[in-house]
C-alpha cells in the first residue's frame, strides 16, 4: 500500500472524514476539511518536482498541512521532503512528499498538528492533547523561589486555556528573570475571589512539581535571543524548540 493510500484511510479512520474532489481539471487533488467549520485541514495533490524546488520536471504526491508554530516550521523546513506549501500561504502551510521520503508518523505528527491548528474554538478544547505554557510570577508579590522547599504542589492563578494534564513552566520575574520550574496541571477552576492594588485572582489551578532548572539556564536573555520571547505577562504559548530544551 503506497503512503498516499495509507494517508487516506488514516484520516478516515481518525477523523471520520472523506476527500473531496472540488476541482474537475485536477481530479485527482484531493481536499480533507472540518464538518463543523469547513476549512480544510489537508491539501493532497500532484505537483511538479521543480514548482517545489527540486531538481526535475516529474510529478510527485504531496499533502499540504498547515503550521501555525513558525518556529517549528523553520526547524522541519530543513528536514528532506517538507516544503514551504505550494500555492497556499507559505508562512502557515508546508508541503510534506507522500513518497516515503518523510517517516510515515512523522507525517501522522504533522497531520494531527494541522487538524488542530484548523479546528472550531470548540474542537480545539474538546480535542487538543495537553499543553506547554510559560506562566509568569512575580517574586515581589510571592516568594516563588521557595514554594517549593517544603510542598510539591501549591495553588496558583489559573491561566485562561490552561487545562488538567497540562505542563508550566514557571518564570520569576526580575530581579530572577528566568524560568525556574517545571509543573504538571492536577486540577483546575478551583474557586477563588480574591483582589488587591496588584492582583486579582478568579480561579486557581493546582501544579505539581516535575523538574527545576538552575537560573542562569533559561533566563530572559536566552529567551529572546534564541526563541524569541519578549516577554511574558501572562500564560503563553512555547515554541517547539523551546520545549525540546526544556526536556
Amino acid at each position: 500500500m503506497t503512503m498516499y493510500q495509507k494517508l487516506f484511510d488514516h484520516i478516515k479512520k481518525k477523523y471520520k472524514t472523506s476527500p473531496e474532489y472540488p476541482w474537475k481539471k485536477y481530479d485527482s487533488n484531493a481536499v480533507f476539511r472540518h464538518a463543523d467549520n469547513n476549512k480544510w485541514f489537508a491539501l493532497v495533490m500532484d505537483v511538479q518536482r521543480n514548482k517545489l524546488g527540486l531538481s526535475g520536471t516529474e510529478y510527485v504526491t504531496v499533502v499540504n498541512l498547515k503550521v501555525d508554530d513558525m518556529f517549528f516550521r523553520d526547524m522541519i523546513l530543513r528536514e528532506e521532503g517538507i516544503m514551504p506549501a505550494y500555492h497556499m500561504n507559505k508562512f502557515h502551510w508546508v508541503s510534506v512528499m507522500l513518497d516515503g521520503t518523510v517517516p510515515e508518523e512523522k507525517v501522522y505528527d504533522l497531520l494531527e498538528m494541522s487538524y488542530l491548528a484548523t479546528a472550531s474554538v470548540q474542537k480545539k478544547e474538546k480535542v487538543r492533547p495537553p499543553k506547554e505554557w510559560i506562566v509568569p510570577a512575580n517574586p515581589k508579590y510571592y516568594d516563588i523561589e521557595h514554594a517549593f522547599d517544603d510542598v510539591e504542589e501549591i495553588d496558583w492563578k489559573q491561566g485562561r486555556g490552561i487545562k488538567t494534564g497540562d505542563t508550566v513552566f514557571m518564570y520569576v520575574a526580575a530581579p530572577v528573570s528566568a524560568i525556574l520550574y517545571k509543573c504538571k496541571v492536577t486540577e483546575v477552576n478551583i474557586p477563588c475571589d480574591y483582589a488587591d492594588e496588584n492582583l486579582t485572582i478568579g480561579a486557581l489551578m493546582k501544579i505539581k512539581l516535575l523538574k527545576r532548572y538552575k537560573p542562569d539556564r533559561f533566563t530572559f536573555d536566552v529567551l529572546k535571543e534564541e526563541y524569541g520571547i519578549y516577554a511574558v505577562r501572562g500564560p503563553r504559548g512555547i515554541p517547539n524548540s523551546l520545549i525540546h530544551a526544556l526536556k
